[in-house]
């Protein structure tokens, strides 16, 4: 049990560590774009991942899931987040329609991301490189992306999916949204515990794994 948590978290550790990194880091360089300096100056819009880290969303969750995987001997649902990059919306060119491209800026970069990976698993297999690390790694980058990227597009403020409906709605809705945005990680938590997050993740995965069969 001990070396199936192990080897899963070699596995997982840098394509998540990338993954996060690079969609908290594309927020900040957008929002940099678009006029508003905050994450830029607070040093966020950087690959070096541990100005991101969350020690919950980054580490405990992840490897409480990591371990759970390990005892019951499945693949499981492995997710994690990072500290959100500080935008000031007010500070963008156009706030409403600036914030839209902001939002989507963090899950754009994950599907590029699962893109380069499925790439590297083809570049790996046509090669003659049949290592068992090397393509799992590449495999699960593939995964671990496209379940963060679909994970952060859940309209819930303050996910990304939400920012973006946010952008999108008439000013009376979003202000009722505004307003539900502090109860929305608990939501979030109550979808994970009850097992609706697996439904919603569980087609991503399907498509995950069914890209990585035609690449083999």
């Amino acid at each position: 049990m001990l070396n199936h948590a192990i080897q899963t978290i070699c596995i997982y550790a840098i394509p998540l560590i990338f993954a996060i990194t690079l969609h908290e880091a594309a927020h900040g360089w957008v929002a940099m774009k678009f006029g508003d300096k905050t994450a830029y100056m607070l040093g966020r819009v950087t690959l070096n991942p541990i100005p991101h880290i969350d020690p919950i969303g980054t580490i405990a969750i992840p490897g409480a899931l990591i371990l759970m995987s390990a005892m019951t001997g499945g693949g499981g649902l492995l997710f994690g987040w990072a500290k959100p990059v500080p935008v000031n919306q007010w500070a963008l060119r156009n706030p409403t329609k600036d914030m839209l491209w902001v939002s989507l800026a963090g899950p754009a970069s994950n599907l590029l991301q699962a893109i380069v990976w499925a790439l590297i698993l083809k570049v790996l297999f046509l090669s003659g490189i049949h290592e068992r690390f090397l393509l799992s790694v590449a495999s699960a980058g593939i995964t671990v992306n496209l379940v963060l990227m679909a994970f952060n597009l859940i309209p819930i403020l303050p996910l990304d999916g939400g920012r973006v409906l946010r952008a999108l709605v008439p000013r009376n809705i979003g202000n009722m949204m505004d307003k539900m945005e502090p109860y929305g990680m608990m939501i979030v938590i109550v979808l994970m515990a009850s097992g609706l997050l697996w439904y919603i993740a569980s087609p991503i995965l399907s498509v995950g794994e069914m890209i990585v069969n035609s690449l083999l």
